[in-house]
């Protein structure tokens, strides 16, 4: 039991961690290489579409068991220790999660692209890679 109360506190952390991103992301004294680390970050990790589906298996859960706390990780290594207390203070005292509309429009738009490319690829597309082979282009 004690190794599931640890497993709920890390969940804990990373969530607070990804809502500090998402403000020092928006924090001007952050540098801008730390911001664009941490826009991409907290985009990915607030986002409700995940660019690997849970019900994938094994995959589906890697993006939030590695990928997201890795992500974290760096940003939180970028940006200086005094500004990420600040950050964590402000992300514990609020209640809800924020939802990041534009990472979740930045999935979506990765899946269709992927599902568009797919699509040409396979040929069930107009002028698709079958179509450009046959007439040599």
């Amino acid at each position: 039991m004690r190794w599931l109360q640890r497993i709920r506190e890390w969940a804990r952390l990373v969530r607070r961690d990804a809502v500090a991103v998402w403000i020092a992301a928006r924090d001007p004294r952050v540098p801008w290489y730390a911001k664009l680390i941490a826009a991409a970050v907290a985009a990915y990790a607030l986002s409700p579409i995940d660019l690997i589906p849970d019900f994938i298996p094994v995959l589906g859960y890697a993006d939030d068991l590695l990928i997201v706390p890795a992500g974290i990780l760096l940003t939180t290594r970028l940006i200086p220790a005094g500004l990420m207390a600040e950050f964590r203070a402000e992300a514990a005292a609020r209640d809800g999660r924020p939802v990041s509309i534009g990472g979740a429009i930045l999935i979506a738009v990765l899946w269709l692209a992927s599902l568009a490319l797919a699509a040409w690829w396979l040929g069930l597309l107009p002028n698709s890679r079958q179509d450009l082979l046959r007439d040599g282009l």
